[in-house]
């Protein structure tokens, strides 16, 4: 029996045997007594994720809490260091006007990332592989509104710490499940905004504020096999503009490289970093994803005079161009333009549409909201599931607000007869959900038809609701157990 030393065999001549008498008898290979320091143990990675940005770019994140970006390895070769985007800080507490809590939001995450090489296949970061950008996307899983809803102003409280009243842990696991190509977050991802008050057990020891603690708790840790499954596509919703959580939605999220001019840090900025340039994502040869930030716009109608209406007027420039570079285009926006609100009172509905937007968008086409070539929007902030087809022009909605955040009450089975979402848009065929869930989009054939298969499922990844998707008209249905 050999004695045990503080010492670190190093093979010199012949790789190191795996039985230590084999080292000193039969090899040769010399046992030295080395002075060195251990390697630097590998920090420990909080998360690791893909984000899809613009065209066919897509880029590596990692979050971690070592001094150093983790290195990444590329179809097995040697690791290269990853790209700090931004150090770890902790910034003065904003405030954003509405509730009474504040405090600093604190960032102890390095978040390093890379841009994934074309040609590449595979990508590791310490031994973990990395979801890798598909060739053809055939399957997409969409989700909305997924955080825990604490909100003083409100008097909302969600129990975070019930996996059946927030239920977001359940439904990333069941997504994940369905094998997607690609996950796609419609926006407000983050709502722990205020403190859990004493006594509620059902939010107890939540964190709270805009630092990564909540962002952690409200996405990193519970959709952590659906961050594993996929590269993620985000469109931001009114949660993270810069008064609230708009800080972290940069640091980790946002597709663009990092500007400090962008990052919500100086209110003096807003301006800007409050209006994110509309960018198209390819998903098959004649099919693309159009991304609009909304996270700013106004629950009322804007005059042309308004700061807001020159942003957005400029950006519906730009998805003008962008819906002309592939025969179909779907279109995504937190804030829906048509869609219909729930009225608890009476079991009725009312118009959901962003005033806001529909102001900016009928100015340029008062016909259908939407330029030609797109034919079927996706949407959050209405916490149901909504399916909307039109006898009009205009685009089918879909609406999936309804993946985590507390629900706010759901329309009828059917509509009243007349209703329209926004004037002059005649409704043809309507699905909705109150319940928890989330949905998939399957393309169901090539060509130039575009059709595509909408499911959605509760939160057990059982399907509840099924809607062909042909030419900008769905046709949904349910589906019978």
């Amino acid at each position: 029996m050999f004695p045990m030393f503080p010492f670190h065999f190093r093979a010199t001549s012949c790789a190191l045997p795996t039985a230590l008498a084999t080292v000193l008898v039969l090899t040769g290979c010399a046992a030295t007594h080395s002075n060195s320091p251990m390697p630097e143990p590998v920090a420990s990675l909080d998360a690791v994720f893909t984000v899809q940005a613009e065209g066919q770019r897509t880029v590596v994140r990692a979050l971690t809490q070592g001094a150093t970006c983790p290195g990444i390895a590329w179809d097995g070769q040697a690791a290269v260091p990853m790209a700090q985007r931004v150090a770890p800080a902790t910034l003065a507490a904003r405030g954003n006007g509405v509730q009474k809590d504040n405090k600093e939001s604190r960032f102890d995450v390095l978040t390093c990332e890379a841009n994934w090489p074309a040609g590449v296949t595979v990508g590791r970061i310490n031994g973990q592989t990395v979801p890798a950008p598909r060739a053809t996307v055939q399957r997409i899983v969409i989700i909305a509104d997924t955080g825990c809803r604490l909100k003083a102003s409100e008097n909302a409280y969600q129990p975070c710490n019930d996996p059946q009243k927030w239920p977001f842990a359940q439904i990333a696991q069941r997504a994940a499940a369905t094998k997607p190509d690609l996950v796609i977050h419609i926006g407000d991802i983050h709502y722990r905004e205020s403190p859990c008050p004493a006594g509620n057990t059902g939010c107890t020891n939540s964190p709270w504020g805009y630092g990564y603690d909540a962002w952690q708790a409200d996405l990193f840790k519970p959709a952590k096999p659906l961050l594993q499954a996929a590269p993620w596509l985000f469109v931001r919703g009114n949660h993270e503009a810069c008064a609230r959580a708009g800080q972290g939605w940069f640091r980790f999220l946002d597709a663009q490289p990092w500007r400090e001019t962008r990052s919500c840090n100086d209110p003096t900025q807003d301006s800007e970093a409050d209006y994110s340039e509309p960018f198209a994502v390819p998903v098959a040869t004649d099919t693309q994803l159009i991304v609009f930030d909304s996270a700013k716009t106004s629950g009322k109608p804007y005059t042309a005079k308004d700061a807001a209406y020159g942003h957005y007027a400029a950006q519906m420039q730009t998805v003008d161009q962008l819906a002309q570079q592939k025969p179909h285009s779907f279109f995504m926006s937190h804030h829906p333009l048509l869609a219909f609100a729930s009225v608890r009172e009476g079991n009725s509905v009312k118009p959901g549409g962003n005033a806001g937007l529909q102001s900016v968008f009928s100015a340029s086409h008062p016909e259908r909201l939407f330029p030609e070539g797109i034919n079927l929007t996706l949407h959050g902030h209405i916490h149901v599931f909504e399916a909307i087809s039109f006898k009009t022009a205009h685009p089918t909605s879909l609406v999936m607000g309804n993946a985590g955040s507390a629900n706010e009450g759901g329309p009828p089975e059917s509509l009243p007869a007349g209703a329209e979402p926004y004037p002059g848009a005649v409704v043809e065929d309507y699905a909705s959900r109150a319940e928890f869930g989330f949905a998939t989009l399957e393309r169901s054939s090539e060509g130039p038809n575009s059709d595509w298969l909408l499911t959605e499922y509760d939160v057990m990844g059982k399907p509840v609701i099924r809607c062909d998707i042909h030419q900008g008209k769905s046709l949904c249905k349910p589906v019978r157990s």
